[in-house]
C-alpha cells in the first residue's frame, strides 16, 4: 500500500473515499492509521460512502471464527457519467461507469458549419436516446464530460474561439447538456483529452507534445508533467500557422497556406477528389493509402512535411521525449512521419532530437468517450464533491 498520512485533523468522508478509490486504504483499520481518526468515525464516514453507493464491503476468506475480515472496494457500478467527444466532422457519445469503462456507446455524423445549436443539441439527443436503450436509470448519472475541436474556458465550459466556422465563438457548452441532466458538466479541448490519455499511456513520460491529425490539425502539450494550457486555453492551435513556399493554397479562415489548407484531411481529400478519387475526410484519405494508391501516399508524405516544418520549431522549444500522431492520419502513419522525420531532424537541433521518439498513438476509437468520463469523475468524484452530496464533513469525531 502505497497511501500517505492525511495531515489534516478529522479528514473528511470525501478524502476517506480517496483512499479508498486509489486502493490506498482496503479497510477501516488501514483508514484509522492514515487519517488519525478514531474507530467511531471510521465507521460513521464508512457508512455515509456505503449509503450512497461509492463503496462496498466484500469478505475475505480465512477467518478462524467470528465475522469473517472485511475488504472496502471502490463501487465502479455506484452510478454512471455520460461523455461525448465531438469532433469536426463525427462524434461519439457514450455511458460509462465510475472508473470510466465505456458501457454503451454510439456514432454520429456531425458538421459544425451546421452551427452549435444543431451539433450540441444533436449530441445530447443521442445521449438521451443511449442512456434509454442502455438500460440505466437517470437518476444514476453523476455528471458529464465533453470533447469540442478548438479551445475552451475549462473554468466556463464557455468556447474562446470558433473553429473556423462562425458561429462557434463564446458558446456555452455546459448548458446544452445540464438543461437536460441536471448535473455538473466538464468541457475542454479534444487535443487536451487526447494529450492527458496519451501522458496516463506514457506514465514514464512527462514531457510529450501529442499531434492529432484528422480533419483538423492540433497539438496538446505535456510539459513537466502538467497539460498546457496557454494564458487563454489557446496552446497548441497549430493548424493555422503559416508554411513557408507554400502552393498557395486557400484555407477555411480565409488566409492562404495555413497548415491546415496544406496538411489536413479536409485538404489532401479535396486534393484526392479533384484527381477523381472519391474521399471525402481524413479517414477517406487514410483508406487510400491503406490500399496503396500512389496519388494518397505522395500526398500523405507532403503533408508530413509541412507538419514536420511547423513541429521542428516546437520540437526546438519545448525538447519533448516523445511525439506521439493521433487522429485519423494514425492509420496512414508510416507515410506522414517519413515527411515529417525529414523536416525535423533537418530543422531540429542535434541535442532536442538526439532521443526523440515520434509514436502513433495507441488509443482506440473508444479513447476520446472513455477520457472524456475520467475528465468528469476526477471531478465529481473529488474530495470537494463527494463531501458536497454528503453534506460537509462526517461529524466532529476523531
Amino acid at each position: 500500500m502505497t497511501g500517505r498520512p492525511i495531515s489534516a485533523p478529522g479528514a473528511s468522508a470525501g478524502e476517506v473515499f480517496e483512499l479508498i478509490r486509489h486502493a490506498e486504504a482496503q479497510t477501516r483499520s488501514d483508514i484509522g492509521r492514515l487519517t488519525g481518526l478514531s474507530r467511531t468515525a471510521v465507521t460513521l464516514r464508512v457508512e455515509q460512502l456505503l449509503e450512497r453507493g461509492l463503496v462496498v464491503e466484500r469478505a475475505e476468506g480465512g477467518s478462524t471464527g467470528g465475522r469473517p475480515p472485511v475488504r472496502l472496494e471502490f463501487n465502479a457500478a455506484g452510478g454512471i457519467v455520460l461523455a461525448a467527444s465531438l469532433g469536426a466532422s463525427r462524434a461519439q457519445v457514450a455511458v460509462c461507469d465510475l472508473a470510466g469503462r465505456v458501457l454503451a456507446e454510439s456514432g454520429l455524423h456531425v458538421d459544425l458549419a451546421d452551427g452549435p445549436e444543431a451539433v450540441l443539441n444533436s449530441a445530447v439527443k443521442h445521449l438521451d436516446e443511449l442512456l434509454t436503450e442502455s438500460g440505466h436509470d437517470e437518476q444514476a448519472v453523476r455528471g458529464i464530460g465533453v470533447s469540442v475541436p478548438g479551445a475552451v474556458d475549462v473554468e466556463t465550459g464557455r468556447s474562446v474561439s470558433p473553429p473556423v466556422q462562425p458561429g462557434w465563438g463564446d458558446v456555452p457548452i455546459p448548458k446544452y447538456f445540464s438543461s437536460r441532466f441536471p448535473v455538473p458538466v466538464r468541457v475542454d479541448n479534444d487535443v487536451n483529452v487526447l494529450a492527458l490519455a496519451e501522458h496516463r499511456a506514457h506514465a514514464d513520460v512527462d514531457d510529450l507534445l501529442v499531434i492529432k491529425a484528422s480533419t483538423g490539425i492540433g497539438a496538446g502539450i505535456i510539459a513537466g508533467g502538467r497539460l498546457q494550457r496557454g494564458a487563454v486555453g489557446a496552446s497548441g492551435e497549430l493548424g493555422h500557422i503559416k508554411v513557408a513556399g507554400g502552393p498557395g493554397a486557400l484555407c477555411r479562415c480565409g488566409d492562404v497556406d495555413c497548415l491546415e489548407a496544406v496538411a489536413s484531411g479536409w485538404a489532401l481529400a479535396r486534393q484526392l477528389a479533384e484527381l477523381g478519387k472519391p474521399a471525402t475526410d481524413a479517414l477517406g484519405v487514410a483508406e487510400f493509402v491503406l490500399a496503396g494508391d500512389p496519388d494518397a501516399l505522395r500526398l500523405v508524405r507532403a503533408a508530413g512535411r509541412y507538419l514536420g516544418e511547423v513541429v521542428a520549431g516546437a520540437v526546438n522549444l519545448l525538447n519533448p521525449a516523445v511525439i506521439v500522431i493521433g487522429g485519423d492520419f494514425v492509420h496512414a502513419f508510416d507515410p506522414l512521419v517519413a515527411g515529417m522525420r525529414e523536416l525535423i531532424y533537418r530543422r531540429s537541433s542535434a541535442m532536442a532530437t538526439r532521443s526523440l521518439r515520434i509514436e502513433p498513438s495507441l488509443l482506440r476509437d473508444q479513447a476520446g468517450v472513455a477520457n472524456c468520463a475520467i475528465m468528469v469523475l476526477d471531478d465529481v468524484l473529488s474530495p470537494r464533491a463527494v463531501d458536497a452530496t454528503i453534506g460537509g464533513r462526517a461529524g466532529h469525531e476523531r
